[in-house]
């Protein structure tokens, strides 16, 4: 297991490798310096709670390896398929400038990397750094298919707070006992829910509350007085997350890969998705504190696993296997605790070049469907709510992927593999969070299955509204969207309402992942500058099986900056 930490003279040092010189399109980013990774996709043993199975790892590692570099360079990584599932790579977070072919979600912006194919993802991290992951995008690989993605400032460029003492990845994570592709192609064959995870994880180990797990837990060994820089990631699938560690105050001074205001709290949440730099002082009596991960449910009726998953804070010089006091987490279903930690999110500086004049609003509602059984074996197959086949949509449609990627089709004019009428409202208005129709499954089903795409003008500012809905049951959703960050300018309980909403345009935070609230909606604004074709979907693996998601399609600008290159020449084919 290797151990996620990196001290300044490690990372200091990482900076300093050459790279080597590559011939890169013009119109591409070129990026100031090339990092060269070599990713294996490969099934490897892994033994945990007292039982051993095969897995897909990157390079036989989990989690998987970190990718580091610094702000502007070009990050090259080749992905090799040994295994005999389709696979493919996203960047989380990262805005691929003219780059989308290389985003990675299946069928989306490229075909499957098929067994024994070979693909090399080419991206420039133009204008970013900060905390990244990349992770599978096909399947549920991503349970076992991640790692972090750290990007460091340009040298000579500081950090907005002091220097800590030393850095360490922490990266959160669900693991089952069962072949999790296996379970995705179960779960769909169901019409129900899925089941709840075996363990959580931090940095791959379950910890001591799991059984055989005593010995299979993650330590950071710190030094009394000095201050510690945590990169939290959430790479789990199904169930957003609490995190602690006992008696310690954690300041929060980045979220999404963006720098924030600091803000000091004694617990955080993160969604699958969600990235967060914390910063942690040894300032407790010398002792061993858990650092724990525990579940964040808001939706009614769902199974989930309710044993937390813990690691240890190991002050150097305490007495040797002594007891570990443990972290205080708030309950599962604590919205307040989570809308608390959103409060106090706000961008580094201000005002913000968040978009005033808006161009394109939009309103999509977020939920969970139940549709009619029509199988000849219905126990078999409609083991949804009231024996219904379970279903997700935005504006009640469910988005299905088709056989070529989206991008492809876009790019070459193939007629047939999408379209693009996906509604920029609801068909209809009523009361989203109280007044649903959800008589299961008569009035709760989606109103079409397909691959609706919604096109932008290059340039357009957009506000997109997110509004959750109590149709199966109302729930926070961790809502992505591929090749943007945007500003979240607002949010609230209840249904959105352009009279009585409050906005934040002076200094509102910047991010790529924003979990809506339970029962209630979000506001984002952003400048659709990008083109290509950009995923936008629950975070939650099975909302997304389900066909919450759909697909923003950016067109073109002026000249080749504002263009998208041709497809690279070892682009997979479906």
């Amino acid at each position: 297991m290797v151990r996620f930490s990196t001290s300044l003279l490690l990372w200091a040092s990482l900076l300093l490798i050459l790279g080597y010189n590559v011939l890169v399109m013009a119109q591409w980013p070129s990026g100031e310096q090339p990092r060269f990774y070599d990713f294996k996709v490969q099934s490897t043993r892994v033994t945990k709670l007292c039982t051993s199975k095969d897995m897909v790892t990157i390079n036989g590692m989990f989690p998987g390896p970190v990718v580091y570099a610094q702000e502007d360079d070009r990050v090259i990584v080749k992905v090799t398929n040994e295994t005999p599932y389709n696979t493919t790579i996203h960047w989380h977070g990262v805005r691929q400038k003219l780059s989308c072919w290389f985003d990675g979600p299946s069928y989306i912006t490229q075909c499957p990397i098929q067994a024994g194919q070979s693909f090399t993802y080419e991206f420039t991290m133009v204008k970013q750094k900060g905390t990244f992951f990349w992770h599978a995008h096909v399947s549920w690989l991503r349970a076992t298919v991640y790692g972090a993605l750290i990007v460091y400032p340009k040298t000579g460029v500081p950090y907005p707070f002091k220097v800590p003492y030393e850095e360490h990845i922490i990266i959160l994570g669900e693991y089952w006992l069962q072949d999790v592709v296996k379970l995705e192609h179960d779960t769909a064959a169901s019409g129900g829910p899925p089941t709840p995870a075996s363990a959580f994880t931090i940095n791959g180990h379950p910890g001591p509350n799991y059984n055989c797990s005593n010995n299979d837990v993650y330590q950071i060994d710190v030094v009394s007085g000095k201050t510690y820089m945590l990169r939290l990631v959430h790479a789990g699938l199904n169930v957003e997350s609490f995190f602690a560690i006992a008696n310690h105050n954690l300041t929060i001074v980045e979220a999404d890969a963006e720098y924030t205001k600091p803000f000091t709290t004694d617990r955080v949440m993160l969604g699958p998705g969600q990235t967060m730099v914390v910063l942690v002082t040894a300032d407790q009596p010398l002792g061993k504190y858990s650092m724990a991960m525990g579940p964040y449910m808001s939706a009614k009726g769902v199974k989930f696993q309710n044993i937390s998953s813990t690691a240890y804070f190991q002050y150097l010089g305490d007495v040797p296997n002594s007891f570990s006091l443990p972290a205080k987490l708030p309950s599962f279903n604590d919205n307040l605790a989570v809308k608390t930690v959103m409060d106090g999110l706000r961008s580094l500086t201000a005002p913000v070049n968040v978009p005033r004049k808006i161009d394109s609003e939009l309103f999509v509602t977020i939920g969970l469907n139940v549709q009619k059984c029509h199988s000849k074996t219905p126990k078999k197959d409609c083991q949804g709510l009231n024996n219904g086949v379970m279903a997700a949509s935005m504006n009640n449609i469910s988005f299905v992927k088709p056989k070529v990627s989206v991008l492809e089709a876009y790019y070459k004019r193939i007629n047939g593999y999408f379209t693009e009428d996906f509604p920029k409202i609801p068909q209809k208005f009523y009361d989203f969070v109280n007044g649903a129709p959800n008589s299961i499954p008569n009035n709760t089903e989606a109103i079409s299955n397909g691959t609706k795409t919604l096109v932008l003008e290059y340039g357009t500012r957009v506000q997109l509204i997110l509004q959750d809905t109590g149709t199966v049951t109302t729930e926070n959703h961790p809502i992505h969207l591929h090749g943007y960050s945007f500003y979240v300018v607002g949010y609230g309980t209840g249904n959105y309402s352009p009279q009585n909403a409050s906005f934040n345009l002076v200094d509102p935070p910047y991010m790529n992942t924003i979990g809506v609230p339970v029962g209630g909606w979000a506001a984002i604004r952003f400048i659709a500058d990008n083109p290509g074709v950009w995923f936008m979907h629950c975070h939650l693996d099975i909302h997304q099986s389900w066909g919450l998601g759909t697909v923003l399609i950016v067109k073109n600008g002026k000249g080749k900056h504002e263009s998208l290159p041709h497809p690279p020449a070892d682009f997979p084919q479906c």
